[in-house]
């Protein structure tokens, strides 16, 4: 007696009107499943363009990584085990009802033939109890975590995108998986076969019936094929009207992300956001795709300091207003078309009267925490930016914000001094620096406006001059040509200023006379050094755009920089953000720690981790937000305190050193903690 999988068990004898029933809800299960997913495509389509840059060789390796393996959720094992467990156990058991619909449906009615028999079947059962287990324990372990663990990320007060949430998703699939289980278990009581230990789950709970009449065991079969039937197919047809689209919409959003370097920030629409229109349709599809998980919110400074900002909900408030058809217009037609039926709010005039408050948008630092850790890689930061734009241009802004940014369109700089005194603090240094405009040079150093004109600053950027002397590197400085980067100004959301710095800086880069052919500019501001990097046409000219830390450790690794006197001194080192999480130099700073005898005690939160200062994004030129409880950069500093016996937090960004002195002020920590950039260490280590 061989084995194969019987069709319609039970159901093909005793319930006929059951059997040709499954086929006409299956046609309904198929098309309002079709209906869900085109409303949630309808909505993407309401995006403007975005190319998708890449082909699929060049994605599919991220997919499996991200996609298929969870690998953004490395760090917390629980997490990882339980979503596994429910992504492999959900994968192998819609695999099973494919294979068994093809083998009962396609093979077997058009060529009477199945594939589903002797070692095939054998297999082919065992792998679907196993998991069938597998996907129950994780389960399990979603129901713990979220109602009785219940992290406070879990917990949100916007509004979801679906009314069917979490519990319905996990109650569902695990009704689906205990009636299969249980439909199997029924089917071998009434019909022993040999080959039930192929079955192990099944075969146990068969136990549970032995002494059952066939009668009985007919009708409970019956009872529990037909739940389970009505639970998948229900389950099916609900996937796009309920959390369950993320198993859809989170995969496209993964196979579909940016590709380009994050530093480099999108600009489809220079007049920002008002309605879902102005977006993309891959910022659309973002929204959509986000699975609620509260990562972002978990990561965020300004919602760990009691800002008005928490990314998670900003996203959910977005997702749900496009599902519910809140679109507001969608976009503005092109003049001569014919304009949407659906008129615009009554109460204003887009997503910032409606949905989004501009205070959530101004908290924002821009520190991309949010961004690096969500599982489906939304952009928050972006979306945050071009919803900025808009109220830029309404004159919604922070007054101080505002007063900060005619200073830049008068001065070219946030101090707003004259540029004649960007360079002073160089007058006297020995020998001297020379201005790269005039004299050919190797190097040239774009100082920044905190470099430029703030003391704290100031006081290591004539340490990084002294060591770069020291080791024989030939730079120069712009002097009175530099301008701000615009780095900052740009994710403020002021496009049109961010363009006008930048095309002044690049008309005074091409003024440098150079040695040699090769082109190298640095700085000391991690800020500076992103938009350089990725927002000015440098490294298609052949530039070479480095952040101090990467020259100082190159000049160490050639001996050109040589240590005299070890330092011997235990320190913590604050990753920047715009250095870190945006260019990911991480290791070039420690192995300069590690050079000149530093011992690095690393704060609990590193490298992709790190906390922001919360100086980024415009947020060092704006008040704090009223109900704020205490600055970011506070609560850093009380970290690093907490270290013990731990004296220095060594930085290697001017705003971090001016936020955290201040910081240090604050909170009362000057007598335990000393602020120093990585510049002075090494002055320190390598005086001659």
């Amino acid at each position: 007696m061989e084995p194969v999988r019987p069709l319609f068990y039970n159901i093909h004898d005793h319930y006929p009107w059951a059997e040709a029933g499954t086929y006409v809800a299956a046609v309904v299960v198929i098309g309002l499943f079709a209906h869900g997913v085109w409303r949630h495509v309808r909505n993407w389509r309401l995006g403007g363009p975005e190319p998708v840059t890449g082909g699929w060789v060049a994605r599919l390796p991220a997919f499996v990584r991200f996609g298929l393996l969870q690998g953004r959720l490395a760090s917390d094992r629980y997490a990882l085990g339980m979503h596994l467990a429910i992504f492999l156990g959900m994968a192998v058991l819609f695999l099973g009802t494919v294979l068994a619909t093809v083998d009962q449906d396609i093979t077997y009615l058009l060529f009477d033939f199945q594939f589903l028999r002797g070692p095939v079947y054998l297999a082919y059962k065992l792998f679907l109890d196993v998991f069938a287990v597998v996907l129950i324990a994780g389960l399990a372990l979603a129901l713990i975590r979220r109602y009785a663990l219940k992290p406070a990320r879990l917990r949100h007060a916007a509004a979801p995108t679906f009314p069917l949430d979490s519990f319905y998703l996990l109650a569902m699939l695990g009704g689906i998986a205990v009636t299969g289980l249980f439909v199997e278990a029924l089917r071998l009581a009434a019909t022993p076969v040999p080959w039930a230990k192929w079955s192990p789950v099944g075969s146990a709970l068969s136990g549970l019936f032995a002494g059952a009449t066939p009668g009985r065991l007919q009708t409970a079969h019956f009872a529990a094929w037909l739940l389970h039937a009505l639970m998948a197919l229900t389950f099916i047809a609900l996937i796009p009207y309920s959390k369950a689209f993320h198993l859809i919409s989170s995969a496209i959003s993964i196979y579909l992300r940016n590709l380009g370097p994050v530093g480099a920030l999108p600009v489809a629409n220079p007049a920002g956001v008002a309605r879902f229109g102005d977006f993309t349709w891959r910022q659309l599809l973002e929204f959509d795709a986000c699975t609620w998980c509260g990562r972002c919110h978990e990561q965020c400074p300004a919602a760990a300091s009691g800002a008005p900002l928490s990314p998670r909900d900003l996203v959910l408030k977005l997702g749900a207003a496009l599902w519910r058809g809140n679109h507001h217009a969608a976009r503005a037609p092109p003049a001569g078309n014919t304009p949407p039926a659906a008129p615009p709010p009554a109460n204003g005039d887009s997503l910032h009267a409606t949905v989004i408050s501009s205070a959530e948008l101004w908290a924002c630092s821009t520190c991309r925490a949010c961004e690096e850790v969500c599982p489906v890689f939304i952009e928050q930061p972006r979306a945050i930016v071009d919803l900025r734009r808009h109220l830029i241009g309404q004159g919604r802004l922070d007054p101080t914000l505002q007063e900060t940014l005619t200073r830049l369109d008068r001065y070219g700089n946030t101090f707003g001094k004259s540029d004649r005194l960007r360079g002073r603090w160089a007058a006297g240094a020995q020998p001297r620096i020379k201005d790269a405009r005039k004299e050919p040079v190797d190097a040239v150093w774009f100082l920044g406006d905190y470099a430029g004109y703030d003391s704290r600053a100031q006081e290591s950027a004539q340490a990084a001059a002294q060591v770069l002397q020291w080791a024989g590197v030939d730079f120069g400085l712009l002097f009175e040509g530099e301008r701000n980067s615009g780095n900052d100004v740009r994710r403020a959301g002021e496009e049109g200023l961010f363009e006008v710095l930048r095309e002044k800086n690049l008309e005074t880069l091409a003024r440098v006379k150079w040695k040699n052919g090769q082109r190298i500019v640095f700085t000391t501001d991690p800020h500076s050094y992103n938009t350089l990097r990725h927002e000015y046409p440098l490294a298609g000219q052949g530039w070479q755009v480095k952040h101090h830390t990467e020259l100082l450790d190159e000049l160490l690794q050639q001996g050109r920089l040589v240590v005299r006197r070890k330092l011997s001194a235990r320190v913590t080192y604050h990753d920047p953000c715009y250095l870190g999480r945006y260019n990911g130099v991480y290791d070039p700073p420690r192995r300069v720690l590690a050079a000149i005898g530093a011992s690095v005690v690393e704060l609990p939160r590193n490298r992709d981790r790190s906390f922001c200062c919360g100086a980024g994004g415009g947020r060092i030129w704006m008040e704090d937000a009223p109900q704020q409880q205490e600055r970011p950069a506070a609560l850093r500093v009380r970290e690093a305190a907490a270290l013990g016996e731990v004296p220095t937090l060594v930085v290697a960004c001017p705003k971090d050193l001016a936020m955290f002195r201040d910081a240090a002020k604050t909170t009362g920590q000057e007598g335990n903690i000393v602020i120093k950039d990585i510049a002075e260490l090494v002055r320190d280590a390598a005086a001659q």
